[in-house]
């Protein structure tokens, strides 16, 4: 992965399937199957889809569980204000209970049946963690989005790190929910991290041009992580609401609406309708799944997560190889 410019972010969420990880693998990418909102047994199955399709190497990204603290308060003042969201819907809010995202089972997994790259989001793995996958074969990253993430990540053995800036889209992958103020965006996050590890740094956030990528590059980045780009693809598996979105919709923002952490999105009803949703992951997620699910299959794009980068106007309908060829030739140009 360290030798490879071009990285396609895990797209957890349905976006991400084996046949776009295997298809920007083998126009010379890396790509990465999300395992995120999947049991085990299927991040498995993904594995091995994706290896019938290529040979190239490629990733699993993989959520760490959020601790289970919630303002219960908050949570159900929020439930009561988005149940007639749900009602307009015909369905129920699920129930907004914590999960770990069958953890446990996943790192055992992949223990078992490495693949080349595990990156990790929301938090840092325990070190005993890293130190069993690294035996196994795998390389490991941890997404930061500050120095002191980054510098934990370091202290538990981590080979690399992905360094987000707030112009990324979908969730925010640092190990809190903090607001990030002035600082956040990936220029700032970048510079930080670079003065506090000497660890090999992929840069997201935003990123969706051979200009974007060199200019991160030039920053002192080894790779670039970019996943809006590819939303549009033949093999994404993005719905066709949100693929829609991406080619008309005219703005992104940040927002915990849809799941009770801070996420970018193109801006619909729902996200300004409730601008004032607590910090509550994956509580507010799991309540919220049915009417997403639902919004999408009425093809209502007011009532649905359209996660997207700040970049999601570059996005184009192509098959993903020709995406990444085309940013890879320009990114050789802008280098010559």
């Amino acid at each position: 992965m360290f030798g490879t410019r071009l990285v396609l972010a895990p797209l957890a969420g349905g976006p991400g399937r084996p046949e776009l990880v295997a298809a920007v693998g083998a126009a010379g990418g890396f790509g990465f199957l999300p395992a995120g909102y999947k049991t085990a047994a299927e991040v498995t199955a993904d594995v091995q889809r994706t290896r019938t399709l290529s040979g190239a190497p490629f990733g699993v990204n993989v959520f760490v569980p959020a601790p289970n603290r919630v303002d219960e308060g908050r949570l159900a003042t929020y439930l009561e204000e988005i149940r007639p969201e749900a009602d307009r819907l015909g369905v129920e809010l699920g129930p907004a209970t914590w999960d770990d995202d069958d953890w446990s089972a996943k790192v055992t997994a992949l223990v078992s049946d490495p693949v080349a790259v595990v990156s990790f989001t929301f938090g840092c793995p325990p070190a005993d963690v890293v130190r069993e996958l690294q035996r196994a074969g795998s390389q490991v990253v941890v997404t930061v989005t500050s120095a002191g993430e980054a510098a934990e990540a370091k202290a538990a053995g981590a080979d690399g790190v992905c360094v987000q800036g707030v112009e990324a889209g979908g969730h925010q992958g640092g190990f809190t929910d903090d607001d990030p103020g002035p600082d956040g965006v990936l220029s700032a996050r970048l510079a930080s991290v670079r003065q506090a590890v000497d660890l090999p740094i992929t840069a997201a956030g935003g990123l969706a041009t051979a200009e974007d990528m060199a200019a991160a590059l030039a920053a002192g980045a080894s790779s670039v992580q970019l996943g809006t780009a590819f939303l549009r693809s033949t093999e994404s598996g993005a719905s066709a609401v949100h693929q829609a979105a991406l080619a008309t919709g005219e703005r992104t923002m940040p927002t915990r609406a849809f799941s009770g952490r801070t996420a970018r999105g193109i801006v619909n009803r729902f996200m300004t309708d409730h601008p004032g949703a607590p910090r509550g992951y994956p509580h507010i997620n799991n309540a919220t799944k049915a009417l997403r699910r639902e919004s999408t299959r009425r093809g209502d794009p007011e009532a649905v997560n359209l996660w997207a980068g700040q970049g999601f106007r570059h996005a184009r309908p192509d098959d993903a190889a020709t995406i990444a060829d085309r940013l890879l030739a320009e990114l050789a140009a802008l280098s010559a």
